[in-house]
């Protein structure tokens, strides 16, 4: 007899910490909404194909290589730092403190004599990225020595090491430390990694699919908005000529003949901008309103 759908699961790690809440929100919007409390690490999924546990970021890329989990969301630096032989499946340019990058860099004292890479040669710095801090440094043909910080690593420098490589979003906390930076270590976003078995076996690598195409709509749709309007007809080659798109803007007829409904999907940034153009051009009711997921 054939297991109804629901008996094929997806185990499924999620980030617990600095990255819990956006990613939370974000799947929410995706259409996989995940109930939990601030002391339960087992989050109930709306969808009965996935079964979530939360974990630290820093371990999820061994957990889901060694196949305690299919797929998880984790920090591709952190990817990096374990060596965790996964299938990285789709990037999301969101951290903790909101949308774009994160930077892994090595900086010192403001009023260090050390300047370049070179100078780091024999010298101590600490991170809390130990290992993709050496593979760095190699790569350059650096020889330093390099010891795990536990945190507040921006306090360490000059007192107790000579460096530091840290992650940064805005640079803020190494300035106020009066830190400045000599090295790009790499670059960071958000990864939904894959355990390579599991990436083989066609429905969950296609459940898998599913999540990073839905994940990916929603985190498109953060930054753009709906846009729909009543034009006259005489007037709307030059409304058109006012919008962008990302396709050509969908055009309706309206029960009067001389007016037509206008719909288009812009950037959120643009909107001030435009309605002001858009009402002189001859639009009329102009609504605004948010989207869940854009999928091109």
């Amino acid at each position: 007899m054939k297991k109804p759908e629901f008996a094929r699961i997806l185990k499924f790690a999620l980030p617990a910490g600095s990255l819990k809440e956006m990613t939370l929100a974000l799947l929410k919007k995706a259409g996989y909404p995940f109930s939990t409390d601030a002391r339960s690490y087992v989050p109930v999924s709306g969808d009965p194909e996935i079964r979530a546990r939360m974990f630290r970021a820093q371990e999820i890329p061994r957990y889901v290589a060694d196949g305690h989990f299919d797929a998880g969301i984790t920090g591709q630096d952190l990817v990096v730092e374990d060596g965790a032989e996964v299938r990285e499946v789709e990037t999301f340019a969101y951290a903790r403190q909101g949308f774009g990058v994160i930077r892994w860099v090595i900086a010192v004292p403001m009023e260090s004599p050390i300047r370049t890479l070179a100078d780091l040669k024999g010298k101590r710095i600490a991170t809390e990225g130990v290992n993709l801090t050496r593979k760095f440094l190699a790569s350059k043909g650096v020889r330093a020595q390099v010891e795990f910080s536990w945190g507040a690593t921006e306090a360490k420098a000059p007192e107790l090491v000579d460096a530091i490589a840290e992650k940064t979003e805005t640079g803020s906390s190494l300035r106020a430390n009066n830190l400045r930076v000599i090295a790009e270590i790499m670059e960071s976003v958000t990864v939904l990694v894959a355990n390579r078995k599991a990436w083989g076996e066609p429905w969950k690598r296609g459940k898998i699919e599913e999540i990073a195409m839905l994940l990916r709509g929603a985190l498109v749709a953060e930054s753009m908005v709906g846009l729909k309007m009543n034009v006259p007809r005489a007037k709307l080659k030059r409304v058109l000529g006012i919008l962008p798109a990302m396709k050509r803007p969908t055009v309706s007829p309206l029960s009067d003949p001389t007016w037509v409904s206008l719909e288009t999907v812009i950037e959120e940034a643009e909107v001030r901008r435009l309605i002001i153009r858009l009402k002189a051009a001859g639009a009329q009711g102009l609504v605004e309103y948010p989207l869940n997921k854009v999928i091109p």
